[in-house]
């Protein structure tokens, strides 16, 4: 498909740059494809009357960790540079794949300081500034320096509007995330409180986890004319036993599966059987959806609102409509809802028509 059928022109002051608060007062478009009225303005609160007892949602509990890294470049006979890299998926104890700036001018065997405790040595050099960092630490010891020097990683349309801070530490952390190795965070799961848990509970909608842990290429512009020609770069994901078994088991009762994020999904349909099955699965999924894609395992979704010509969301197109989903954009344009991380969200039922 043509990248330019997923263009929208989207007003600078949409971009949310802080979350608001409490989280689940962000603002919930409910898309119904198909519907005599296709969109309602609720809010993430109001999510228990959307659900019913033996739902269930699926989050992703991956951790995002500060995977921004500033240094300086060593290279025999030549001075320092400053060197900007943001890791994006972990290849061993002691390497890291990271995107560096300026790519152009970093060469495999030039040696990059992060600061005193921190430093690595670019072992290959790959396209678009990619790079694989092989650290001088391996395994908690590298953890911990990173922690030290390293910065949240905000997205790129944050990032150029100001500097991360505390709060982010914070803000950009869904608070059940537990398994470390995101550089961006599941964003719609940052919208769940303590307080909206427990209703959920109350209701008896359960709660399931899965791990795909986000990487930087997810902020990548889709820069080929047609989708077909576009590459996906992989990110690594499990999909537990039990969550396998307690979804299908769901499914089985008449119960619906909520993705709670792209992220979710993906690794869902990854390891699904033709029929729906969802298997337990771990490795590298490179997963693109786009419009036509046939969906086997969610029933709704639950996501922020996308980039334009993005991968995600061709993927909301793909799940909900194209036509449907640039309505459901040109409405919240409209309307004033927030866009990307840090905005509001939307709950989207599945078109299969």
């Amino acid at each position: 498909m043509r990248v330019d059928l997923f263009d929208f022109d989207l007003p600078e002051d949409s971009i949310a740059l802080r979350p608001v608060t409490p989280r689940e007062a962000a603002r919930l478009l409910v898309v119904r494809p198909g519907a005599h009225t296709p969109y309602e303005d609720l809010t993430v609160g109001d999510l228990p009357s959307l659900l019913r007892p033996g739902d269930a949602l699926v989050f992703n509990d991956t951790r995002v960790i500060p995977a921004q890294l500033e240094g300086v470049r060593r290279r025999e006979g030549a001075g320092g540079q400053r060197v900007s890299a943001t890791l994006h998926m972990r290849v061993a104890a002691d390497r890291w794949k990271a995107f560096a700036k300026p790519g152009k001018r970093i060469k495999a065997g030039d040696r990059i300081l992060f600061g005193e405790d921190l430093a690595a040595r670019v072992e290959d050099k790959g396209e678009g500034g990619e790079v694989t960092l092989h650290f001088d630490a391996a395994g908690p010891a590298l953890d911990r320096a990173i922690a030290a020097v390293g910065h949240i990683p905000l997205p790129p349309y944050i990032a150029s509007k100001r500097e991360d801070d505390e709060a982010d530490r914070r803000d950009y952390q869904t608070i059940y995330a537990r398994e470390e190795g995101a550089v961006a965070a599941p964003t719609a799961g940052l919208h769940f409180t303590d307080a909206l848990f427990e209703r959920l509970d109350a209701l008896g909608v359960e709660r399931h986890f899965v791990t795909l842990h986000v990487g930087a290429g997810t902020f990548l512009p889709v820069k080929a004319e047609d989708t077909a020609d576009h590459i996906m770069h992989e990110e690594i994901g499990h999909v537990p036993h039990e969550t396998a078994i307690a979804l299908n088991a769901a499914r089985a009762r008449g119960g619906r599966i909520v993705s709670v994020g792209t992220t979710s999904l993906r690794l869902l349909e990854s390891a699904a059987d033709e029929d729906g099955t969802i298997r337990p699965w771990s490795g590298a999924t490179g997963i693109f959806i786009t419009p036509g894609y046939r969906f086997r395992t969610a029933d709704m979704l639950m996501t922020n609102f996308h980039l334009p010509k993005s991968t995600l969301f061709m993927l909301v197109s793909a799940f909900s409509g194209l036509e449907t989903m640039r309505g459901a954009y040109a409405h919240a344009i409209e309307t004033g809802y927030r866009f990307y991380s840090y905005g509001d969200s939307s709950l989207l039922f599945r078109d299969d028509r």
